[in-house]
This record gives C-alpha cells, sequence and structure tokens, in this order.
C-alpha cells in the first residue's frame, strides 16, 4: 500500500496541513499511523464527511468555523478569528491586554506571568468575548432578534464589575441615559421601540447586503440600547449577519478605529467613510481565508 504525507494528502483535499493531521488524530482517516512524529496516510483515503446536519449550510466559512469549533482545532481559521476578533473589539473599547496575552488566555485559559497590573474586567470580558462568538457562530443563520441581541450582552458583562451594580441592567437595556463620542443617544424609555423598529425595518430585507448590515449597525450605535458594551455587541452583529448571507466577515482592527468612528459619526451624509474602512477590514479577513484555502 502507498502512503502520502500530510502535505500531499493537503493539497489533494484543498484544506490546510493542520485540518489533517487534527482528522489523523481523531482517528477519522482509517488506516492512517504515526512514524514518530509523521503521519503516513493511505493513499486512497477519503476526505473525512461531517457527521453533524448543523455543519451544513450555504456557507463554506461557516461550516468550517463551526466544524474546528466543535473540534477544538488550534491554528485553523476558527482559532485565528477568536483571538483577532477578542483582541481588536476589546482593545477598541480600552482594554489593555495585548493580542499575546489574549492569545494565552484562548488557547490554555490561564493568565501569563506578568510585570504589570492586569484588569480583572479586562480578562473576564475578554473570556466572554471567546463565549459570545461561538454563540454567534451557532446562532448565525437564524434571525436577528431582541433575545439574541441580549443574550450576547448578558453573555459580554456576566461577571465583571459592571454586573453587580443593580443600575447597569447586563442583558438588558440602559436604565440610565448615555453619550457615545460626545453625542446624545435614545433615552432609556425609547430604546424598546426603536430597537424594535430598527429589527422590523431589517428583518423585512429577505437577502441582506453588506449596506444593510452597515446601516443596522450606525444606527443600533446611535440607539445606545445597553450601559455599556454597545460597540463590542454591534460588531459581533455584524460578524453574525454577514455570516448568515454569504457575506465575507470582517474585523475592525484597532488600527482601523479612528476611521471607524468618523464613518459611525459620519455615515448619514456620506456613507463612504465607513464602508470604505470595513471594505479594507474585510479585504484583511480574506487574506486570512486565502492562506486556509477556504472559497468566498
Amino acid at each position: 500500500m502507498e502512503f502520502l504525507s500530510v502535505a500531499e494528502i493537503a493539497k489533494k483535499w484543498k484544506i490546510s496541513d493542520r485540518s489533517v493531521r487534527n482528522y489523523c488524530a481523531l482517528g477519522k482517516i482509517k488506516g492512517a499511523f504515526l512514524t514518530g512524529k509523521t503521519w503516513n496516510i493511505p493513499e486512497g483515503s477519503t476526505k473525512p464527511t461531517r457527521e453533524n446536519s448543523k455543519f451544513k449550510t450555504d456557507n463554506e466559512l461557516l461550516n468550517i468555523l463551526r466544524e474546528q469549533k466543535e473540534m477544538k482545532l488550534k491554528g485553523g481559521i476558527y482559532h485565528k478569528t477568536q483571538i483577532e476578533l477578542t483582541y481588536n473589539s476589546n482593545h477598541i473599547e480600552g482594554s489593555k491586554l495585548t493580542e499575546d496575552q489574549t492569545r494565552y488566555i484562548f488557547e490554555t485559559n490561564t493568565i501569563g506571568v506578568s510585570n504589570e497590573n492586569i484588569n480583572v474586567d479586562d480578562v473576564i470580558e475578554t473570556t466572554n468575548h471567546f463565549k459570545c462568538i461561538d454563540f454567534v457562530i451557532d446562532k448565525a443563520k437564524e434571525s436577528l432578534t431582541e433575545k439574541i441581541i441580549k443574550e450576547l450582552h448578558f453573555m459580554l458583562k456576566v461577571g465583571t464589575s459592571d454586573s453587580r451594580k443593580d443600575w447597569f441592567n447586563v442583558g438588558d437595556y440602559k436604565k440610565l441615559p448615555n453619550e457615545v463620542g460626545g453625542k446624545e443617544t435614545t433615552l432609556p424609555e425609547n430604546v424598546v421601540k426603536e430597537i424594535k423598529n430598527l429589527l422590523e425595518i431589517y428583518n423585512k430585507k429577505e437577502k441582506k447586503t453588506l449596506e444593510d448590515i452597515l446601516t443596522f449597525h450606525q444606527t443600533f450605535e446611535s440607539i445606545h440600547p445597553f450601559q455599556d458594551g454597545n460597540g463590542r455587541i454591534g460588531r459581533l452583529i455584524m460578524f453574525k449577519e454577514c455570516l448568515a448571507n454569504n457575506i465575507v466577515p470582517f474585523i475592525v482592527s484597532d488600527d482601523l478605529k479612528l476611521y471607524y468612528y468618523r464613518g459611525l459619526k459620519e455615515y448619514n451624509t456620506e456613507k463612504g467613510f465607513l464602508t470604505d474602512t470595513i471594505l479594507t477590514a474585510q479585504d484583511k479577513y480574506k487574506k486570512y481565508l486565502d492562506y486556509f484555502k477556504i472559497n468566498y
């Protein structure tokens, strides 16, 4: 019997080397065996099929994210997305954790030794954000609802110092007026009505475009329905809705923060600022997909 290497099988099946190794380690390729640290794979092996029907959607990226999430696969697009989206979204909102610290928490569920003081809330919100991404992947194809939005907020803020404040209202809409960028937002007593109206208009669109998603996001941020965490929830929603509508998702990186904020502020008069920023972020995510050989 002839045997092929991991690299040869990966090229044949058009997947990453790491995915092939993981299939071997999980016993999903019959007859594959190790010689030292090298996998030997029977030449006629067929690519393992996804047995769980929940993986089967019309979106290849979503299928792979769900599969790698279940496999707890390290080094793939799921792993990359978890670290990049969590680090950047939290950092935009003031988290002091570095990307390496974020990666370490995700990979080991521990905090690396550091000479600097680490804010406990930053760590809690980092681990919570990982769970939010899993939730978004699981719920990607479901219609966006108030329930999903509130669950995301609860998931993000539970266990933080904010959650111990009675007035903060974790998992529910704000009780106190707030501002964003010095601009007034929707008053607490009007939030329910405006969110319901926003969702009604949005969900009437059978197939959402990138512009629809950005328009929703800008309106959501203008309403600012929660006491805190609105930006991160809004960006998680955009990621979900891109997956739902077969649009390449994106991660607003910290270096795009000022352009992103400008785009939100001026969206009603000039959509191009936010659109161009998001297209830049999308191009970066496409490079990740190209690297992992994922079609889009």
